[in-house]
């Protein structure tokens, strides 16, 4: 048996190793190394509780929203308020500008150019695909980037800057809107709507989210497929991708967006089937990771993180989350597949939910949600409030769940004489690089690279960047 270590990754954020033991031409068993300690939850220990919405958003400079909003929902239940209706939806609102441009940055600029390599210049999609997604020769990094860069207008209007605004707070907003404003905000939608609709899908929105099965997305994909999504599938299909990098476990989301009845994208796991979500199931192992061992997993409310860098069993700075004692995936494809999109679904149960689908997820993702963003716009009441206050109790134990574009992310918070005790962070990575808990079970990423062919030369085949730029890692706010 023989060894590979496949990184530093590029076009990751943050510092990411992967170990790969082969046997007979075949990863036999990985082992991904989260090599960058960062110390949030030590950080924030005995601040006072409202300074986590300064300190949280700066664990990272893409998902800085996700980790303000989830900051805001645990201050928020310490302090028993909720938002005014205003308030809600300028939430959503500022929470799914960050989330589309995620999942459409990820998709032009870290997943694609992969496609560009010269190791597929014999595939008759490869000059379609170095032409568009070539690293800085390519056409559609000149095309995105500017259809971005007015996309974030919006954060502009809703939030006042990005990254780390401090505009989400417990009681709501604290950038109120006015009516012009809104009317420059639906402007930005629409004018995103149209860079979707001609580059990214070469159709409308709608149809596109009203893909219901493998095989309508098979005849969409025939008939778009100049679209760059089109070029996409024709690469997947040519290479396989719908049977690469199942992790084969259950999928999990908090769910996403609060409406007046629930979340607009419901909370719940999916394991062949529907079931509740019980977040009081969730405990971290801590037994193949650099910090002290604890006698059991811990709840993340009696959770510790206390860096112990010589352990001998230890391979990475991430922890083990592990709902019921399971491995559990998380991300687009989970929060489709727990929606009920019948697409996501029937990708799932034909295919296990591999590197195709986790892609497709992300895609369908911004189709939906687009159009729901340009509704709730209309919803907003400029000159009602935006916010309410609220006061901090002395004692409390409260908990803050949100889904940032990569998954499921949790603020378990703690308050004791007025101070933060304990502030324990769930990133979306930590639970899909997770590494081996005390019964030896891999995390979700460790299992999905498990019998990929490795070529002769023993070289990492491009497949493994396929498969874990497919989980779109961002590892600065996997580790705390």
């Amino acid at each position: 048996m023989s060894r590979i270590v496949v990184g530093p990754f590029n076009r990751v954020e943050g510092d990411l190793e992967v170990i790969l033991d082969i046997a007979d031409g075949r990863v036999r068993e990985a082992r991904v190394r989260s090599s960058l300690y960062r110390g949030f939850e030590q950080i924030l220990q005995g601040k006072p509780p409202m300074d986590a919405l300064v300190f949280v958003p700066r664990i990272c400079g893409i998902c800085s929203v996700s980790q303000s909003a989830a900051a805001a929902r645990a201050l928020a239940g310490a302090m028993g308020i909720k938002p005014p209706d205003n308030g809600r939806i300028a939430a959503n609102l500022i929470h799914a500008v960050e989330n589309v441009a995620d999942h459409v940055t990820h998709f032009y600029l870290f997943f694609m150019p992969d496609f560009a390599r010269d190791c597929y210049e014999s595939q008759p999609w490869w000059h379609a695909a170095s032409a568009r997604f070539r690293a800085v020769t390519g056409a559609a990094a000149g095309d995105f980037l500017p259809a971005r860069a007015d996309w974030m207008r919006a954060m502009g209007l809703l939030a006042g800057k990005w990254p780390h605004t401090l505009t989400l707070q417990p009681g709501g907003s604290a950038h109120p809107l006015n009516a012009s404003g809104r009317l420059r905000l639906l402007r930005v939608l629409r004018d995103f709507r149209r860079f979707l609709e001609r580059a990214t899908f070469g159709d409308a929105l709608e149809a596109v989210a009203a893909l219901a099965s493998v095989d309508e997305l098979a005849a969409w994909a025939e008939r778009h497929a100049e679209s760059d999504f089109g070029l996409f599938l024709r690469a997947s299909r040519a290479l396989n991708l719908r049977a690469l990098g199942h992790a084969g476990v259950a999928y999990m989301s908090y769910g996403a967006y609060e409406q007046e009845g629930g979340r607009w994208w419901p909370a719940g796991v999916w394991a062949g089937g529907p079931a509740l979500l019980d977040p009081a199931r969730i405990a971290e192992d801590v037994s193949h990771a650099w910090y002290a061992d604890a006698a059991e997993p811990l709840p993340p409310l009696r959770g510790s993180t206390l860096p112990v860098a010589d352990k001998q069993a230890a391979y990475s700075w991430c922890k083990a989350p592990r709902l019921g004692g399971e491995v559990v995936e998380t991300g687009a494809l989970a929060r489709q597949v727990i929606a009920g999109q019948p697409l996501a679904r029937d990708m799932v149960a034909r295919d296990g939910g591999g590197v195709e689908a986790r892609v497709v997820a992300r895609l369908l993702e911004v189709a939906r949600l687009v159009p729901a963003m340009e509704a709730w716009a209309e919803r907003l009441r400029p000159g009602e409030p935006f916010s309410t206050e609220g006061e901090l109790p002395a004692e409390a134990e409260s908990v803050g769940l949100v889904e940032a574009a990569r998954g499921a992310l949790g603020h378990w918070l703690t308050i004791r004489r007025g101070r933060i005790h304990n502030y324990q962070i769930i990133a979306p990575t930590t639970w899909n690089f997770s590494p081996r808990d005390s019964a030896g079970r891999p995390g979700a990423l460790e299992r999905a690279l498990a019998g990929i062919p490795v070529g002769q030369d023993g070289k990492a085949p491009v497949a493994v960047q396929h498969v874990v730029r497919s989980f779109d890692p961002c590892m600065v706010c996997t580790v705390h």
